[in-house]
C-alpha cells in the first residue's frame, strides 16, 4: 500500500490504508544469481506456485525459548477458524469500530490496520481500546497497525501526534537523530494504543527514476537512492520504534524502487531488473538486523525472479529469498491485497491461500467485507489438504510468537 492519507471512510473502502497507503493524505542480499533473460509474466499466477526444491528451504519454526509453552498451549486452544482469522489483517476506521466492522467482532480479526483521518491521540486511545476488546480471543489481543512513515503517509495526525517529515528528509539527518525521533512518534502510537507501524519503506529508488517512480520517488518515501543510504534510515527508524515497543515492517521486498505503476490503482505492474542477490536487498537485510518485526512483500511480477507468480504468490520469494537467503523465520506480510487493483482478478479467498501456501503469514485486507472469505477460504483449504493446514498452522504459530513479544498473549 502506497496511497498518501487522503483516506474515505472504511464503509467505502476504495482506498487501501493498510501496509501502505499510497494516495495523498487523508539480508545481505541473495548470493544466488537469478537468470539474466527477462521473461514475460503470465497474467494470471498459478494458483499453487511451485518452486525448485533447491530454493525452497524447510519451514521455519521459532527456536525454543521460555515463552514456546505459552505459544503450544495458545495454538492448540484455537479452534481452525480462529486460527485461520489470526492471519488477517482488516482494515477499520482509524476513530473505531463502525457497522461497516463486523468483520472483527464475528471473526476475531487477528490484525487490524487504521484507514481514514484520525482524532486526537486521546480520542484514538479510546477507540482502539474497543477495538482490542472486540478482537481479542481467548487471551490473544490483536495487533493494531498504522502507516505511520511521514510525509503524505500518515495515518494518524490529529493533536497529540507529531507531524512526521517524508522520508527524503529523515534520510538527511544523523542515525541518531532519527533513532531519537522514532522513538518519540512511537511513544505517541503506543499511548494511544498502536502496537505497529507498517514502515519504513526499505525500497531503494535509482534518482533517474524518481519522478516516474510512482509507488515511493513521486511521494518521497524513499530513505536515499543507493542502498547504503536506504540501509542507514531504516535501521534508525526501526531502532526507534523498537525502543518505544513498537513493531515495524520492512517493506516491500523485493523493492518498488524500479518500477512506475502503483499497484493499489494499477494492475500488471511488472519489474523486469531486480535479480535475486541485488544489491538493492541490501536494506531489508539490515531492518531485519536492526530489530523489524516483518517483512512485507509486494504485489508485483519480478520477472527476473519468478516470471509466473506476483512476489505475494510466490514461493522463490518467500521461502527461496525471505526465509533461505536473509534467513527470516518471523512474521512475512503482504501489501494490500484488499483493494488493490493489482490482485483484483485474483478471488478473494485465493488471494489469501496462496499466500500462505507460498510460505506468507499475515494477509493485509482493506475491505472488511472481504474478511469472512479469506477466513473461509483458508479454513477450507486447511480441512482439504494436510500440507497446507501444516502450513497454516506454522504461520499462526509466528504470529502469536510476534504478539507474545509485544505482550499480547496471556497464558494461564
Amino acid at each position: 500500500m502506497r496511497r498518501p492519507v487522503a483516506l474515505i471512510a472504511l464503509t467505502a473502502l476504495v482506498v487501501a490504508g493498510c501496509g501502505d497507503s499510497n494516495s495523498p493524505p487523508t539480508a545481505g542480499p541473495s548470493t544466488v544469481p537469478s537468470s539474466s533473460m527477462p521473461v514475460e509474466p503470465t497474467d494470471q499466477p498459478t494458483d499453487e506456485p511451485s518452486t525448485p526444491a533447491s530454493e525452497t528451504p524447510p519451514p521455519q519454526t521459532p527456536t525454543d525459548s521460555p515463552t514456546e509453552g505459552c505459544i503450544d498451549q495458545k495454538l492448540q486452544s484455537l479452534t481452525l477458524r480462529e486460527q485461520a482469522a489470526q492471519l488477517i489483517m482488516t482494515g477499520i476506521d482509524a476513530n473505531g469500530m463502525t457497522s461497516a466492522q463486523k468483520a472483527v467482532v464475528q471473526q476475531k480479526s487477528g490484525s487490524v490496520f487504521l484507514m481514514g483521518a484520525s482524532g486526537s491521540l486521546s480520542h484514538t486511545r479510546s477507540a482502539m481500546s474497543a477495538v482490542n476488546t472486540a478482537a481479542t480471543v481467548k487471551g490473544v489481543r490483536p495487533l493494531i497497525a498504522a502507516d505511520q512513515e511521514g510525509g503524505q503517509i500518515q495515518r494518524l495526525k490529529g493533536p497529540g501526534f507529531d507531524r512526521i517529515p517524508a522520508a527524503t528528509v529523515q534520510g538527511t539527518w544523523s542515525s541518531s537523530k532519527l533513532t531519537a525521533q522514532a522513538q518519540v512518534w512511537g511513544s505517541q502510537l503506543k499511548q494511544a494504543g498502536v502496537n505497529v507501524d507498517l514502515a519504513p519503506v526499505a525500497d531503494v529508488v535509482p534518482s533517474s527514476l524518481k519522478s516516474q517512480n510512482a509507488p515511493i520517488g513521486q511521494l518521497n518515501r524513499e530513505y536515499g537512492n543507493t542502498p547504503a543510504d536506504a540501509s542507514r534510515g531504516v535501521q534508525a527508524f526501526v531502532q526507534g520504534m523498537r525502543k518505544a515497543g513498537v513493531a515495524t515492517s520492512v517493506k516491500h521486498f523485493p523493492g518498488l524502487g524500479r518500477v512506475r505503476g502503483n499497484t493499489d490503482f494499477s494492475s500488471g505492474v511488472v519489474d523486469n531488473v531486480t535479480v535475486r542477490g541485488d544489491d538493492d536487498l541490501q536494506p531489508f537485510a539490515d531492518g531485519i538486523k536492526a530489530g523489524a518485526s516483518m517483512v512485507m512483500i509486494s504485489t508485483v511480477t519480478y520477472t527476473k525472479i519468478d516470471p509466473k507468480n506476483r512476489a505475494i504468490f510466490s514461493p522463490t520469494v518467500i521461502q527461496g529469498m525471505v526465509r533461505g537467503d536473509l534467513g527470516w523465520s518471523g512474521v512475512v506480510i503482504t501489501d494490500d491485497v484488499g483493494a488493490a487493483a493489482e490482485v483484483a482478478s485474483v478471488p478473494a479467498g485465493a488471494r489469501a491461500t496462496r499466500f500462505v501456501a507460498a510460505g506468507g503469514d499475515i494477509v493485509i485486507n482493506a475491505k472488511a467485507g472481504l474478511t469472512t472469505t479469506m477466513v473461509d477460504a483458508l479454513v477450507a483449504k486447511a480441512q482439504q489438504d494436510k500440507s497446507f493446514a501444516a502450513k497454516l498452522a506454522s504461520s499462526v504459530r509466528r504470529v502469536l510468537t510476534l504478539k507474545q513479544d509485544h505482550g499480547l498473549v496471556s497464558c494461564g
